[in-house]
């Protein structure tokens, strides 16, 4: 009797340690990532929305304002960490320098469309020039766009500042 249970525990053994690779080689095989599923998953619309709001960023960079103009709805609004603005006090804080979008480093994207609003989320490092004082912040930004005749246009930018180690 002990001898048949000594055969069967190692049968079990053997049978585990021969199954579990296959397992979970067909598991990692069947199942592909969600960074795979997203970027598999992306439209062309979706990607036009990603390379207008990467644009968006250079555009401000530069203090593209007629560019900018076209691309804001006129009832749009910016939310930033001290105060909201109009489409017109946008452009005008970005025409005057009192902010001056230096450089945004994209961290991550993604993009929800819902009929003719979209939603695109950027996780960004953001350094600016704010009010004369160069400032680096974390971000998720918030960029509402609704589609105007056939053009998509900004309804509203929000900034969320991260709260991280280094800036607590």
């Amino acid at each position: 009797m002990k001898n048949y249970k000594h055969f069967y525990s190692a049968l079990r053994v053997l049978v585990l340690l021969t199954c579990l690779p296959l397992m979970t080689l067909q598991t990692a095989l069947a199942e592909p990532n969600e960074a795979s599923k997203k970027s598999a998953a992306i439209t062309k619309e979706e990607q036009e929305l990603i390379s207008l709001s990467k644009k968006k960023w250079q555009w401000m960079a530069e203090r593209n304002i007629d560019t900018l103009a076209a691309l804001f709805h006129d009832k749009a609004v910016f939310v930033h960490m001290s105060r909201t603005m109009t489409k017109q006090q946008e452009l005008d804080v970005i025409k005057s320098g009192g902010i001056h979008y230096k450089k945004a480093d994209i961290h991550e994207v993604s993009v929800n469309i819902v009929g003719s609003t979209a939603i695109l989320l950027n996780k960004i490092t953001l350094l600016a020039e704010v009010r004369g004082k160069e400032v680096t912040n974390p971000f998720v930004v918030t960029e509402v766009y609704v589609k105007d005749d056939s053009n998509w246009k900004i309804a509203s930018l929000s900034f969320t500042r991260l709260v991280t180690p280094e800036n607590n």
